[in-house]
């Protein structure tokens, strides 16, 4: 095992704005605006609420409206950081989170949207991955080893994979996070998730999931 590091960046660029990204194994996903990615593998134009990978040297332009982008990059542990500002750009790390990983192609990494309605629930459940999620809009509420920790839009927050988590929104607003997990490469199309309940697994389910990444990766 090997440790290696998800990063998450909050990027904001400004109008028509470049920005160069050293290549690794990463995932974009559009918060707001509009942007124009590019990579020897693929390229894409992006609008609010899709996302795009590559392992790539990348280049990002921004809109004419200028863009915020969750920008979650899979680095080993001794990488530098990636959070350098200037004047038409604003990089911040919100989130940085050790993972012990088996070096190879045993890997899959996932970028999805989880939607839960005012008073929504997730049962307590786990997962057969680590990943880092950040909230988009409205409140979030999560449960887990003893714990209670209240999230606010943009905001970010890990979560290991096998310890069990309950979560759910509040009762006044709904609870809407992008997500980016490192799974098993069996999963590519699959739920990761197990209820620890097995009742749960029959309640109805008010959450919904829209995946835009399932890409095997190299490590």
């Amino acid at each position: 095992m090997t440790e290696y590091f998800l990063r998450l960046y909050d990027d904001r660029l400004g109008v028509k704005v470049a920005q160069s990204l050293w290549a690794t194994n990463r995932v974009i996903y559009v918060m707001e605006g509009m942007a124009r990615v590019s990579a020897a593998d693929n390229a894409a134009t992006l609008s609010s609420n899709s996302a795009w990978f590559s392992a790539n040297q990348t280049c990002v332009i921004s809109g004419p409206d200028g863009a915020r982008i969750l920008r979650y990059e899979l680095v080993e542990a001794s990488a530098p950081q990636s959070d350098i500002s200037d004047g038409n750009i604003t990089s911040t790390l919100l989130l940085e989170a050790a993972l012990d990983l088996t070096p190879g192609d045993g890997y899959l990494m996932r970028c999805d949207r989880v939607d839960l309605p005012p008073g929504g629930i997730a049962y307590t459940h786990t997962h057969q991955g680590p990943g880092t999620r950040c909230l988009l809009q409205g409140g979030f509420i999560v449960e887990t080893q003893g714990h209670t920790t209240h999230i606010a839009p943009g905001e970010a927050w890990f979560e290991s994979g096998p310890d069990p988590v309950l979560a759910r929104a509040p009762d006044d607003r709904p609870g809407y996070f992008s997500r980016v997990m490192i799974l098993p490469r069996a999963l590519k199309g699959k739920s990761s998730l197990t209820y620890v309940n097995p009742e749960d697994a029959h309640k109805p389910k008010l959450q919904r999931y829209t995946i835009f990444i399932d890409e095997f990766i190299t490590i």
